[in-house]
């Protein structure tokens, strides 16, 4: 690396779980992170979350160098076995991570990462490249600036752009005009949330672990709410192709969710709809009407639209970066995640080869990394960056690990 890049920071995208562990795994390592989160505190999107409980222990949630960072001070390690929610995750890991003094001095709330680039350099120009600063371009309360760094490490996570209830991948006709009675991945109906749901009639678009979560608090409000009827609308014929996991889920916790959600199903407490892909939504009056292939729903108040998230890679659009064009995920990444191409219980463990660019010491980690495959846990991600900051002080090429072979990877 040339001498005045190495005197620079490394820029790390996003001051959540993962982009906290990078910066310390920076520290550790000698390097100065500077972090650029877009909230007003950091891990701003898990309190978006925080009702939801999690399917993983806290011992599969907080990465061991930021605990021996944590150790130092006066923080109480939780109990390992228990299953926090995203409000305990924040609360007792995140924000005292965070405000310890090693890291926010190099934090920035409230900075929204624009564009990221080479300087003196768009995307076309070869010369010097490997050799030449990345600029990033900033907005922050005083307005927009350029800050330059060695190295990127984005790690800002999806959950500010979730997918479209459209099958096509894009808003279903009449989608944007619904926005007031359209709410993305999993509200606090229960909570703050709950005046927006009582009473009403409500559609849950999805097939995955967060309709599963929006399901069952939404069962749980009927319960004190007469007048509710809670629908469900996934793609699959039959039902059971969607609510069905291994006896032996690693996870049981997922795996007692979805025997609940099969409980409900089996009592008449949620009415389904299979076969369902999303093309219209119409408005009678106050109500939504979802259409899919000419057969129409019945009328609801309220849709909660659990249908996944996707990265957003346009900040990065004048770096070199191969991108994979079904899983939206770094190249050599997307055959160990790919849901396409096997069923894999866990993913291989994988670093700096998989997450890697033409675009040098540019890194996509955390849950973006895995672009819009569902699987990603947070102890991958710590993983990730341990091996990502291991390669920025390593001359040699990382070796990047073999995928399974589908269909018969361990579960």
């Amino acid at each position: 690396m040339h001498k005045t890049l190495a005197t620079l920071p490394v820029a790390v995208i996003g001051a959540g779980p993962i982009g906290l562990s990078a910066a310390v795994h920076l520290l550790n390592r000698g390097y100065t992170p500077i972090i650029f989160e877009a909230g007003t505190q950091a891990g701003a999107h898990l309190a978006r979350w925080g009702h939801v409980r999690m399917f993983s222990p806290w011992s599969y949630n907080i990465d061991p160098a930021a605990v021996e960072l944590l150790n130092q001070g006066n923080w109480t390690e939780p109990s390992l076995a228990k299953f926090p929610t995203g409000k305990e995750l924040l609360e007792h890991y995140v924000l005292p991570l965070a405000n310890h003094p090693k890291i926010a001095s190099h934090l920035h709330l409230n900075n929204r990462v624009l564009h990221v680039s080479r300087c003196n350099h768009d995307v076309l120009r070869t010369k010097g490249r490997d050799d030449t600063p990345f600029v990033l371009r900033i907005a922050g309360p005083d307005g927009e600036h350029d800050v330059t760094a060695q190295a990127v490490i984005d790690a800002s996570g999806t959950y500010q752009t979730p997918n479209w209830l459209g099958a096509h991948g894009i808003p279903a006709l009449g989608e944007n005009a619904a926005s007031n009675a359209i709410r993305y991945g999993v509200p606090d109906v229960l909570g703050v949330d709950r005046a927006h749901y009582t009473d009403k009639s409500i559609l849950v678009v999805g097939g995955g672990h967060s309709a599963f979560n929006a399901l069952q608090d939404l069962v749980r409000l009927s319960e004190q709410s007469a007048g509710m009827q809670v629908h469900w609308a996934v793609r699959s014929e039959p039902v059971t192709n969607v609510v069905r996991s291994p006896a032996n889920d690693e996870l049981q916790e997922r795996r007692a969710l979805e025997v609940h959600i099969q409980a409900l199903l089996e009592q008449g407490r949620i009415h389904v709809h299979t076969g369902i892909e999303v093309d219209t939504i119409s408005q009678d009056g106050n109500r939504l009407i979802v259409h899919s292939n000419g057969k129409s729903l019945p009328p609801v108040d309220r849709i909660i639209a659990a249908t996944g998230f996707r990265p957003d890679l346009s900040v990065l659009s004048e770096l070199r970066t191969t991108i994979d064009p079904a899983t939206q995920s770094p190249t050599r990444l997307a055959p160990l995640i790919d849901p396409n191409m096997h069923s894999c219980g866990s993913v291989p463990e994988h670093g700096a080869a998989e997450l890697s660019h033409p675009e040098s010491n540019l890194y996509i980690v955390g849950i973006k990394s895995y672009g819009r495959a569902p699987t990603f846990l947070l102890r991958t991600g710590y993983k990730q960056v341990l091996s990502v900051i291991s390669a920025l002080d390593s001359e040699e090429e990382p070796t990047p690990v073999q995928p399974c072979a589908a269909p018969t990877c361990p579960g």
